[in-house]
């Protein structure tokens, strides 16, 4: 909730309007965990909220349990989150000298099934709620106590499956937590006939549409395509990237495409040249993603050397690209991963 909602709920409990100005102090910068630490609160007022909390709820804040951190050797950070219904979630804080990246998870799980992606392979569950995808950035703040400078839609899930709930969070983000919309990525493998409807609905409840759009492409060709993302049959390549073109026309905004290296499969200079080809007209980039292995797939990661050949042929072609570093592989950090691999339990200590 927002300043002025909880302002709204603070009367609406019987209380003065400063009371949700306290809240949402407490709440944004100081990451209250639970009531109790709202000291600031009347004693009397707080036993009653505890005692009443809202349906479907552990208590009013709405924070997770940390069920499991793995920390890399580069500082990557993954924490497995727990919600009030009991399942989990991902999120990773990745930081560099400069900044502090967080990957957020937009469902528990995902539709999609991707086969390169662990996430895929254990389905839908749900999708998460504005508090739960909010809540990943405050529990990477504390873990690592530094404030996060991006926000990545990156982690479980397909964020055009939420998009309501996504773009409460994005405005969230920038109005309680003061972050700009450029420092926001929403990525998406994507789904029919939603990229307009993101476009027009964040120009109606954001006022403008300035975070990143990444859509992920890793093929250059249909065929190749529906065998790396099998829901790509409903969603031809033709299609998505006219979508695309729309989204460019109604935003202003450029979009950025994601592919992943896959050794041998889609990472050769006919690839390259193709994909160079799939996207002319577009005033693009093209993010590079060397595959992450996970254990359900025999998918090899590309070699350095193909790597950066993959990259001199589209920079060729006038196609403005980068090459995403790896991190954290040494900590399970492909989403879904550490989820699946462990049986879960609290944190002790």
């Amino acid at each position: 909730m927002g300043l002025s909602a909880l302002e709204r709920w603070a009367q609406d409990q019987g209380q003065s309007a400063f009371r949700g100005r306290q809240l949402h102090d407490w709440l944004y910068a100081k990451g209250a965990q639970n009531l109790e630490a709202i000291t600031v609160l009347p004693k009397a007022w707080r036993q009653v909220l505890q005692a009443n909390p809202p349906a479907g709820a552990n208590d009013w804040l709405g924070r997770s349990q940390e069920l499991h951190r793995s920390v890399a050797r580069d500082g990557t950070t993954k924490l497995l989150l727990g919600t009030a219904d009991g399942l989990s979630l991902e999120t990773v804080g990745i930081p560099s000298s400069d900044r502090l990246t967080v990957c957020v998870s937009s469902q528990v799980g995902c539709p999609m099934a991707c086969r390169f992606c662990a996430t895929g392979k254990g389905g839908l569950q749900r999708s998460l709620a504005l508090h739960e995808i909010v809540d990943q950035v405050l529990r990477v703040r504390e873990v690592m106590e530094k404030r996060p400078s991006h926000v990545v839609f990156m982690g479980m899930g397909e964020p055009l499956l939420n998009i309501d709930a996504v773009l409460a969070a994005i405005d969230c983000l920038c109005t309680d937590l003061g972050m700009a919309q450029r420092q926001i990525t929403v990525s998406t493998v994507g789904v029919p006939k939603t990229l307009p409807t993101l476009a027009e609905l964040a120009l109606e409840r954001l006022g403008r549409a300035q975070f990143t759009l990444a859509v992920s492409l890793h093929a250059p060709d249909q065929q190749l395509r529906e065998s790396l993302i099998p829901t790509a049959h409903a969603y031809p390549l033709e299609a998505l990237l006219e979508d695309c073109r729309r989204y460019v026309a109604i935003t202003g905004r450029r979009v950025s495409f994601e592919y992943i290296l896959l050794g041998g499969l889609n990472d050769q200079p006919r690839h390259a040249e193709a994909l160079a080809q799939l996207l002319r007209g577009f005033q693009s980039h093209v993010n590079l993603i060397p595959y992450n292995p996970i254990e359900e797939e025999e998918f090899q990661r590309p070699t350095p050397q193909a790597v950066a050949a993959f990259k001199a042929g589209l920079m060729a072609r006038h196609v403005a690209v980068s090459v995403r570093a790896s991190r954290g592989l040494d900590a399970d950090a492909a989403c879904g991963q550490l989820r699946r691999r462990l049986a879960v339990s609290p944190v002790s200590g």
